[in-house]
């Protein structure tokens, strides 16, 4: 396993992240398809085993035992100094016009359900989940370096926005000597790349470390465009991700992996890799195979013909992902 520093930090992370939303109690928030407990260590513990060092999870995933069960399994399986621990905040907890948002009383409030839930005194990385239209943008930046002051996040990161957004964030958090993001968590794979367009080369320039989340597009880059899955029936934010217009690049990924003679998984996740913006994917897994090839993808080196193949079927999408 290869490891990089996110951003121009000093902090050093897994070239592959593991992303926990997958495991949660399915009758506890909006996640039908998540694995319980005792079917997510294992995966867990494959991670670690295969040099993972990043877990990445959020307060609303599975109303919080999503944190509880990663928390856990990394007390169980391994030292807390060698690994990376990643939460996020934003989503509505709790009832109420406090529940939710980055309002300085949610985010105090919420980190510290976050470091009860995780069994840990500090999480590595406390990113912002969405951005909060209705907080001051200052209110939320200074809540965020106060958490840091405070001993409870080493740094932090943000999630899907406007590039115009996080510029006016970064700018803010300089301004006023604050605490600056390291890592933007944005939607980008083979069937959405409109990230290229400015939040790529915005983080490229103020040395932010990229890493995406749905590298493998909800499982879509995997599978035959017809073929479905239990996750994808009941996933509805997912089927507000993706159209019609992107079967023709899920083809193309199928033609690279039998010219290969490697999963489709492998090409989808060797394609973002190939991007030198990229720092560590976040990858979910809920088969073995699935952490078995994200491994594998590591090692497979795309040529320039066999990535302008895939890309070449791409069209422009609307923005999607940032609520």
């Amino acid at each position: 396993m290869e490891y990089l520093s996110l951003g121009k930090s000093g902090l050093k992370v897994s070239k592959l992240c593991l992303g926990c939303m997958t495991y949660g109690l399915s009758d506890r928030g909006n996640h039908a398809w998540t694995l319980i407990e005792e079917h997510s260590r294992p995966f867990i513990q494959k991670a670690l085993d295969a040099g993972i060092n990043f877990f990445d999870t959020a307060n609303v995933y599975s109303d919080g035992t999503s944190e509880e069960i990663v928390g856990r399994a990394l007390r169980d399986f391994a030292a807390r100094e060698d690994v990376v621990i990643a939460t996020k905040v934003h989503g509505r907890m709790r009832p109420g016009p406090n529940g939710q948002g980055l309002s300085r009383k949610a985010i105090f409030a919420e980190i510290d359900a976050s470091l009860r839930r995780l069994g840990t005194d500090y999480v590595d990385l406390y990113q912002i989940h969405r951005f909060d239209s209705s907080t001051p943008l200052e209110e939320t930046l200074e809540a965020l370096h106060d958490v840091v002051k405070a001993g409870k996040a080493r740094y932090l990161g943000a999630s899907s926005m406007y590039a115009w957004q996080f510029a006016k964030a970064l700018f803010l958090a300089d301004l006023n000597g604050w605490t600056r993001f390291i890592s933007m968590q944005n939607h980008y794979n083979l069937l959405y790349r409109e990230e290229e367009r400015e939040m790529v080369g915005l983080c490229v320039d103020q040395g932010i470390g990229v890493i995406p989340w749905s590298p493998l597009a909800r499982g879509r880059l995997t599978r035959d465009w017809d073929e479905t899955s239990e996750r994808a029936q009941t996933d509805e934010f997912g089927k507000t991700l993706y159209s019609p217009s992107d079967r023709q690049i899920v083809q193309k990924v199928a033609e690279v992996a039998q010219q290969r003679g490697v999963p489709k998984a492998q090409v989808a996740l060797a394609w973002m890799l190939s991007k030198p913006f990229v720092t560590s994917p976040i990858i979910g897994a809920s088969k073995p195979h699935h952490l078995d090839d994200a491994v594998a993808a590591l090692e497979l080196k795309l040529t320039q013909e066999e990535i302008a193949v895939l890309e070449e079927s791409y069209l422009p999408h609307a923005v999607a992902g940032f609520c």
